[in-house]
């Protein structure tokens, strides 16, 4: 049966011959595969990652393989399964699709192919959900937490969801016809997006990221600026820092966020948090046409999102600080003006190349109290650079610190990178940060 090019519906589905191309960790690939199973189609998931590295995911799937509704392909892909399928739903974290020979070989079949969010937004629009999306080099995630914090704090139900983990096909009951959901968009989500209808999009700012997944710094802010040409007549859009000369779609409001526009008295620490709050506040008041002070107060209340700028605790006055999320340089040197004073500051830096430029980080080392490099990039990081400990890896990087650390230090895990040549994603980083900061402080 061929499904075409259009939207998946649930009658379409009985029998559907579906390949999942990347079940992943982070919960898009286990949650489209079981939408599909609910719905009648024979899945099969592969994916070039193996048992170990994907142990979660297919736990979660266990009882799909054992009743024979889902098969697992691990550890290669294989032509056939893409030519011979109805449907391909694409993993977002692939780099460069349109060289992917996989995928290739499914457009010359004639093979559909999506992904989880396309599909998650098409029930979403089918229910008649008003969607807020939201993209940006640095602080996407957070203004996302931050807008729905703030519209169910003043009153009105918001379900928040897209780039921060999980999938919204498994949340579906939460949400109401006409309710509020606010969509989290990686520039790869950005970039498969066909169908997509926004109340209010927001782009928080931009900055070279993410170039070995486009190929060039134009084909990502091409991708991020998609987001804007999503937004219906008479929505509006909210630019922060640095966009706010990106074009908008005739008929569609415009809201600039000055550099210098605050949300003071945040529970969550750092000044780009109070930069992030103005941009969510905009979003709110565009939106909902909500008081903006009311909206503010709301904002004071929200408590920040593990792993960015989360506080772990401290011990004989050395305060222990993950920001395990930061995988920009911009993000590490925000992260550092946040903590305070920079010559009191223990950084842990580096991890995967992600083919962004390391000069800012490297520019830290002299102001700070310690810089520890870690992972892939460790080399370009703390290459000939006096300051600099090679540690290779976090806990060598602990080590270190305990030697140096002194009451009225902060230790700071914002590597500037992405985790995978060491971790599974960032989370998993981060928990091994807070086991060791925990182990420090409990001793």
């Amino acid at each position: 049966m061929g499904l075409g090019n259009r939207q998946i519906v649930d009658t379409e589905l009985g029998g559907a011959r579906v390949v999942v191309m990347g079940l992943g960790r982070f919960g898009g690939g286990v949650g489209v595969t079981r939408w599909l199973v609910q719905r009648g189609a024979r899945v099969l998931v592969t994916d070039l990652a193996g048992e170990e590295r994907l142990k979660d995911s297919i736990e979660a799937l266990g009882p799909l393989v054992r009743d024979g509704a889902v098969r697992l392909r691990l550890g290669v892909h294989r032509k056939e399964d893409f030519v011979g399928c109805d449907l391909v739903v694409a993993n977002p974290a692939i780099a460069r699709p349109w060289e992917n020979r996989f995928l290739r070989a499914s457009r010359s079949a004639g093979v559909a192919i999506t992904t989880e969010i396309q599909i998650a937004i098409d029930v979403l629009s089918a229910r008649e959900a008003r969607l807020i999306g939201v993209t940006g080099s640095a602080g996407k995630s957070t203004v996302s937490a931050m807008i729905g914090h703030a519209m169910c704090a003043t009153g009105e139900r918001a379900v928040v969801g897209g780039n921060l983990g999980g999938s919204l096909l498994e949340r579906m009951e939460e949400i109401e016809t006409g309710q509020w959901v606010v969509l989290e968009l990686s520039s790869a989500m950005l970039h498969w997006i066909e169908r997509l209808e926004l109340g209010v999009g927001v782009v928080t700012s931009f900055s070279p990221n993410h170039l070995e997944w486009h190929a060039s710094i134009e084909h990502y802010r091409d991708s991020k600026r998609r987001l804007l040409g999503a937004i219906r007549g008479g929505g509006s859009a909210v630019l922060g820092p640095g966009v706010g000369d990106w074009k908008t779609p005739e008929g569609v409001g415009r809201v600039e966020v000055d550099a210098g526009d605050r949300v003071g008295g945040l529970a969550t620490i750092g000044a780009h948090n109070e930069g992030n709050g103005a941009i969510a506040r905009c979003a709110v008041v565009a939106a909902m046409g909500s008081d903006a002070a009311r909206v503010e107060e709301a904002l004071r209340g929200f408590g920040g999102l593990a792993h960015r700028l989360q506080v772990v605790g401290e011990r004989d006055g050395v305060r222990f600080i993950c920001d395990s999320k930061a995988t920009t340089p911009e993000a590490t040197c925000l992260a550092v003006e946040a903590v305070g004073e920079p010559a009191r500051v223990h950084l842990i830096v580096g991890g995967a190349d992600k083919g962004a430029s390391m000069e800012a980080i490297c520019e830290l080392s002299t102001r700070l109290a310690g810089m520890y490099a870690i992972g892939a990039t460790a080399g370009a990081i703390g290459d000939g650079l006096d300051g600099v400990v090679q540690s290779g890896t976090l806990g060598a990087a602990f080590d270190e610190i305990r030697r140096r650390a002194r009451p009225g230090d902060t230790v700071l895990l914002s590597p500037g990178c992405a985790s995978w040549d060491q971790f599974a994603n960032y989370e998993q980083r981060g928990e091994a940060f807070i086991a060791l900061a925990r182990e420090w402080i409990e001793r």
